[in-house]
């Protein structure tokens, strides 16, 4: 059985969750990590992680959101870290793709969350979009290690994130006809990876368009097994073994 490590599983996107997960388990997809982004979806992924076994949550406030959070969102954040099921920060980082976007205020937000992080010894689930140096540049002032999540980058830059003590989240983006991710995955092997859907986002091939779900991981390591030339079982076992490393999850066999 296989894990996502990186899911937005809230009734915004899916209107039977029961029933999804219930699918997925057929999937032979053992559990979700479901990130939170902002309060609402905080507060909706630690009751869904409550209600169902399979889920798991992280809180954190995305950056999209640094200009709009309030201290009592942060508050939140800390008073709930020690509920059962949440097991790690995120998501949290810097996104520099959009007009309009403020640096300063990101950076802020971002490190504060990495600061409580390395406080309760907790992993980080680490979003970067077009701010690759100003994220290492963090992520270097604070003793804390985690998932950069939805890694499109090179294999150089994977290497300096690996250097940093932190795995690579691999997400259907690796299965598309013209990604160079795969070569970075073969360059820098599965001890340094997870699996990932990103859903309700960026389904792999063959079911790209469509609404993601955690079930759809099965392609993404389909697709590693006849690329890399690796049987599907020590994918998974490898990657299992990261999960457990970096968010202490046992997976079933």
């Amino acid at each position: 059985m296989y894990m996502d490590t990186h899911a937005h599983i809230y009734k915004e996107y899916y209107n039977d969750i029961e029933k999804l997960l219930s699918q997925i388990k057929k999937d032979n997809c053992f559990g979700v990590i479901n990130a939170g982004c902002n309060q609402e979806t905080n507060e909706e992924v630690i009751l869904l992680a409550k209600k169902y076994n399979n889920l798991f949550a992280t809180l954190g406030i995305h950056p999209e959101n640094a200009t709009n959070y309030k201290t009592k969102n942060i508050d939140y954040i800390i008073k709930h870290l020690k509920e059962e099921r949440v097991v790690g920060i995120g998501e949290i980082g810097l996104d520099f793709h959009y007009q309009g976007y403020n640096k300063e205020e990101q950076i802020m937000l971002f490190e504060k969350q990495l600061a409580i992080a390395q406080k309760h010894k907790l992993p980080v689930v680490i979003h970067s979009r077009d701010a690759t140096n100003d994220t290492i540049k963090c992520l270097k002032k604070f003793k804390v290690t985690g998932v950069i999540h939805c890694f499109t980058g090179s294999i150089e830059t994977a290497r300096e994130y690996i250097k940093l003590g932190y795995k690579l989240g691999i997400g259907g983006v690796v299965t598309f006809k013209n990604a160079k991710l795969k070569e970075v995955v073969n360059a820098i092997g599965l001890e340094n990876i997870v699996l990932e859907t990103d859903c309700p986002y960026l389904s792999p091939d063959p079911v790209r368009g469509k609404i993601n779900h955690p079930g759809n991981i099965k392609y993404i390591i389909e697709f590693l097994s006849k690329y890399l030339n690796i049987s599907e079982k020590e994918i998974i076992k490898k990657t299992n073994e990261n999960v457990k490393k970096v968010f202490d999850i046992n997976i079933m066999p």
